[in-house]
């Protein structure tokens, strides 16, 4: 049995944490309601954009990975990434948490020092 929370309720409440703790967040991409992978793209005032998807360990337990990280130099590598994404899973969802360490919001505190 799945015990996962839905991701429209998983999103909603990341949505409402970011903005509560005064940044802001918003959907790039509206998966599926119930079951839909979730990636989450974290940056500070639109910059320094990482991406972080979650993954399932060989014990089962899914835990977030940082999959991409933006090249200044190459921005264009990071949106071809989520689009890339997008494309291979329709039910995806794409999330932005523009705040200081996002990755608090999911569980990976001080990982952006």
């Amino acid at each position: 049995m799945d015990t996962r929370l839905p991701a429209h309720l998983e999103v909603s409440g990341l949505l409402r944490a970011v903005a509560a703790a005064g940044g802001f967040a918003m959907v790039l991409a509206k998966g599926e309601r119930e079951a839909g992978t979730i990636v989450v793209v974290c940056a500070e005032s639109g910059a320094n954009r990482r991406i972080y998807e979650r993954m399932p360990n060989p014990d089962g337990v899914r835990k977030w990975v940082l999959v991409q990280v933006e090249d200044t130099e190459i921005k264009q590598k990071f949106d071809d990434y989520l689009a890339r994404r997008q494309t291979q899973d329709r039910d995806l969802w794409i999330i932005e948490l523009d705040i200081a360490d996002g990755e608090r919001f999911i569980g990976l505190a001080g990982t952006n020092d």
